[in-house]
Protein backbone atom coordinates (compact mmCIF):
# COMPACT_ATOMS: atom_id res chain seq x y z
CA UNK A 1 0.00 0.00 0.00
CA UNK A 2 1.30 3.38 -1.00
CA UNK A 3 0.92 6.80 0.96
CA UNK A 4 0.43 9.96 -0.54
CA UNK A 5 1.19 12.66 2.07
CA UNK A 6 0.90 16.52 2.19
CA UNK A 7 0.73 19.34 4.26
CA UNK A 8 0.31 23.16 5.16
CA UNK A 9 -0.39 25.57 6.91
CA UNK A 10 -2.88 28.52 6.81
CA UNK A 11 -2.93 32.19 8.68
CA UNK A 12 -6.75 31.44 9.22
CA UNK A 13 -8.28 29.73 12.12
CA UNK A 14 -8.00 26.14 12.22
CA UNK A 15 -12.00 26.60 12.68
CA UNK A 16 -12.21 28.80 9.48
CA UNK A 17 -10.95 26.33 7.44
CA UNK A 18 -12.63 23.44 8.59
CA UNK A 19 -15.79 25.54 7.94
CA UNK A 20 -14.87 25.22 4.17
CA UNK A 21 -13.30 21.75 4.45
CA UNK A 22 -16.04 19.69 6.03
CA UNK A 23 -18.83 20.71 3.18
CA UNK A 24 -17.96 17.69 0.89
CA UNK A 25 -19.37 19.24 -1.82
CA UNK A 26 -17.35 22.17 -1.92
CA UNK A 27 -15.48 21.04 -4.74
CA UNK A 28 -15.68 24.14 -6.27
CA UNK A 29 -13.37 25.63 -3.68
CA UNK A 30 -10.73 22.81 -4.71
CA UNK A 31 -10.95 22.99 -8.56
CA UNK A 32 -12.35 25.98 -10.55
CA UNK A 33 -14.19 25.40 -13.01
CA UNK A 34 -15.65 22.17 -11.52
CA UNK A 35 -19.08 21.68 -10.57
CA UNK A 36 -20.73 18.86 -7.98
CA UNK A 37 -23.30 17.61 -6.57
CA UNK A 38 -24.77 15.61 -3.68
CA UNK A 39 -26.86 12.53 -4.62
CA UNK A 40 -29.88 11.34 -3.03
CA UNK A 41 -30.77 14.73 -1.28
CA UNK A 42 -28.24 14.15 1.11
CA UNK A 43 -26.44 17.58 2.67
CA UNK A 44 -22.39 17.98 2.16
CA UNK A 45 -21.75 16.74 5.96
CA UNK A 46 -23.89 13.70 5.94
CA UNK A 47 -21.49 10.48 6.22
CA UNK A 48 -21.86 8.44 3.24
CA UNK A 49 -22.87 11.31 0.48
CA UNK A 50 -21.48 10.92 -2.57
CA UNK A 51 -20.15 13.45 -4.55
CA UNK A 52 -20.62 13.48 -8.16
CA UNK A 53 -18.02 16.03 -9.92
CA UNK A 54 -18.01 16.99 -13.28
CA UNK A 55 -14.72 18.09 -14.18
CA UNK A 56 -12.57 18.27 -17.45
CA UNK A 57 -15.53 16.67 -19.24
CA UNK A 58 -15.79 13.67 -17.08
CA UNK A 59 -17.58 12.65 -14.20
CA UNK A 60 -15.97 11.79 -10.62
CA UNK A 61 -17.89 10.22 -7.36
CA UNK A 62 -16.27 9.88 -4.71
CA UNK A 63 -18.09 9.05 -0.92
CA UNK A 64 -17.67 10.89 2.61
CA UNK A 65 -16.63 7.38 5.37
CA UNK A 66 -16.64 9.83 7.87
CA UNK A 67 -16.54 13.86 9.08
CA UNK A 68 -15.96 14.51 12.35
CA UNK A 69 -16.13 18.27 13.24
CA UNK A 70 -14.17 17.48 17.05
CA UNK A 71 -11.28 16.06 15.22
CA UNK A 72 -11.63 18.38 12.33
CA UNK A 73 -11.38 15.35 9.85
CA UNK A 74 -12.90 13.87 6.75
CA UNK A 75 -12.07 10.76 4.93
CA UNK A 76 -13.21 10.03 1.73
CA UNK A 77 -13.07 7.06 -1.45
CA UNK A 78 -14.00 6.76 -5.00
CA UNK A 79 -17.07 5.36 -5.49
CA UNK A 80 -16.67 3.15 -8.45
CA UNK A 81 -13.64 2.55 -10.77
CA UNK A 82 -10.97 5.14 -9.78
CA UNK A 83 -9.82 7.34 -12.33
CA UNK A 84 -6.28 6.78 -12.42
CA UNK A 85 -5.12 3.18 -12.41
CA UNK A 86 -4.89 3.37 -8.24
CA UNK A 87 -7.76 0.90 -6.27
CA UNK A 88 -8.48 0.97 -2.50
CA UNK A 89 -8.21 4.71 -2.33
CA UNK A 90 -8.76 6.65 0.61
CA UNK A 91 -8.07 9.76 1.48
CA UNK A 92 -8.05 11.49 5.00
CA UNK A 93 -7.88 15.65 5.38
CA UNK A 94 -6.97 17.10 8.85
CA UNK A 95 -7.21 20.48 10.41
CA UNK A 96 -5.61 21.07 13.78
CA UNK A 97 -4.75 24.09 15.57
CA UNK A 98 -1.83 26.25 16.31
CA UNK A 99 -2.45 28.01 19.18
CA UNK A 100 0.37 30.54 19.54
CA UNK A 101 -0.54 32.05 15.74
CA UNK A 102 -5.07 30.91 15.80
CA UNK A 103 -3.96 29.60 12.12
CA UNK A 104 -4.22 26.11 10.81
CA UNK A 105 -2.23 23.17 9.76
CA UNK A 106 -3.57 21.38 7.07
CA UNK A 107 -2.68 18.12 6.46
CA UNK A 108 -3.91 15.49 3.68
CA UNK A 109 -2.82 12.04 3.14
CA UNK A 110 -4.03 9.18 0.57
CA UNK A 111 -3.30 5.50 0.93
CA UNK A 112 -3.79 3.12 -1.81
CA UNK A 113 -2.53 0.57 -4.03
CA UNK A 114 -0.98 0.57 -7.47
CA UNK A 115 1.76 -1.73 -9.47
CA UNK A 116 4.87 -1.03 -7.85
CA UNK A 117 7.01 0.83 -10.85
CA UNK A 118 4.19 3.00 -10.09
CA UNK A 119 4.37 3.83 -6.48
CA UNK A 120 6.97 7.04 -6.58
CA UNK A 121 4.47 8.05 -9.22
CA UNK A 122 1.32 8.01 -8.06
CA UNK A 123 2.51 9.33 -4.71
CA UNK A 124 4.45 12.25 -6.26
CA UNK A 125 1.10 12.55 -8.06
CA UNK A 126 -1.58 12.96 -5.47
CA UNK A 127 0.53 14.45 -3.08
CA UNK A 128 2.29 17.55 -5.55
CA UNK A 129 0.06 17.88 -8.85
CA UNK A 130 -3.50 17.15 -6.59
CA UNK A 131 -3.67 17.89 -2.66
CA UNK A 132 -0.52 20.83 -3.35
CA UNK A 133 -2.67 22.45 -5.82
CA UNK A 134 -6.04 22.27 -4.29
CA UNK A 135 -4.89 23.32 -1.07
CA UNK A 136 -3.62 26.56 -2.88
CA UNK A 137 -7.26 26.96 -4.17
CA UNK A 138 -8.41 26.73 -0.83
CA UNK A 139 -6.00 29.31 0.21
CA UNK A 140 -6.89 31.18 -2.53
CA UNK A 141 -10.56 30.98 -1.46
CA UNK A 142 -9.81 31.86 1.94
CA UNK A 143 -8.08 35.20 1.61
CA UNK A 144 -10.37 36.37 -0.65
CA UNK A 145 -12.77 35.67 1.79
CA UNK A 146 -10.89 37.34 4.28
CA UNK A 147 -10.92 40.32 2.39
CA UNK A 148 -14.39 40.76 1.74
CA UNK A 149 -14.93 40.32 5.47
CA UNK A 150 -12.75 43.24 6.13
Amino acid sequence: MATAYYSTTFPQSADDVWSVIRDFNNYAVWLPGTTSQIEDDKTGDAVGAVRSVQSSGRTIRQRLLALSDVERLQVYEFCGPAPFPVSNFQATLRVRPIIDANAAFVEWWATFDCASEERDHWTHHFAHEGFAKWLGSLRQHLTAVSRVRA
